[in-house]
């Protein structure tokens, strides 16, 4: 059975003390929880997050990395220096990226082999944006994302993959895909990996859901068949609200 993965994505919100002093107030909250809790924050709280989290079940990820592992890229960090301070995950074209930063499937791909070269558990964003969504392309579009995201992996590589299904018009809207809309459209990443595969790695890999997740909602989302926890916004902000959504089967 697939575990559940709830990653907060904290965006660029936070200044270490406040870290410091959020995983301080949730490792107790969540310490008792089978779901693998992540908290993906910025880079300047990293370490201090590293530091804070030893010795709880909570895992720290990076929000995104440079596909190279060296050179002249400035105000870049590269994977070796995420791996080096002890990050275990890493964001991986999350939509504000494609859209304010020009990011693209191929260069999602790149830090997608990156990553693994690094021994560092990505978390690959794909998902529709409004207009897509209307024009009945939803399917089309997060297949062709995640077919694209994933080429050139072992099959090991893909099982070892944490997907998020964000539907761009749900991220900080409010608004939130039906848990139906929002199972079926990873079913179809599930069935497209499982085309591309095996049956073998479609079932193992872990997709989550994220778009406006919050307590009230999440047990309904987290309880469908094909989704397997998720990458958390707004709702992860807050420690007392980001862990009744890890503790959602409590």
């Amino acid at each position: 059975m697939r575990k559940k993965i709830i990653a907060g994505n904290w965006k660029m919100n936070k200044l270490p003390n406040e870290a410091i002093n959020f995983i301080d107030k949730l490792a107790p909250l969540v310490k008792d929880t089978e779901n693998e809790v992540v908290l993906c924050v910025p880079y300047i709280d990293l370490f201090y997050s590293l530091l804070s989290a030893q010795g709880t079940n909570i895992k720290i990820g990076a929000q995104n990395m440079h596909f190279e592992e060296n050179g002249a890229y400035t105000g870049e960090i590269a994977p070796n220096m995420l791996k080096a301070i002890g990050v275990e995950y890493v964001i991986i074209g999350h939509s504000e990226r494609r859209q304010y930063f020009n990011e693209t499937d191929a260069s999602v791909n790149k830090k997608v082999k990156a990553a693994f070269a690094n021994d560092l558990k990505p978390i690959v964003c794909v998902g529709e944006t409004l207009q897509e969504r209307e024009a009945g392309k939803t399917e089309e579009i997060i297949t062709q994302q995640i077919a694209l995201a994933l080429e050139g992996l072992m099959p090991e590589q893909v099982q070892n993959t944490v997907i998020a299904y964000e539907p761009i018009w749900a991220i900080g809207t409010g608004k939130t895909a039906t848990s139906e809309d929002a199972n079926n459209a990873i079913k179809a990443i599930r069935d497209k990996i499982c085309q591309i595969y095996g049956q073998n790695v479609s079932k193992s890999v872990i997709i989550q859901y994220g778009g406006s997740v919050k307590s009230t909602n999440c047990q309904e989302l987290f309880t469908m068949t094909d989704i397997d926890g998720g990458l958390i916004g707004g709702a992860s902000l807050d420690p007392e609200e980001f862990a009744k959504i890890v503790n959602y089967d409590k």
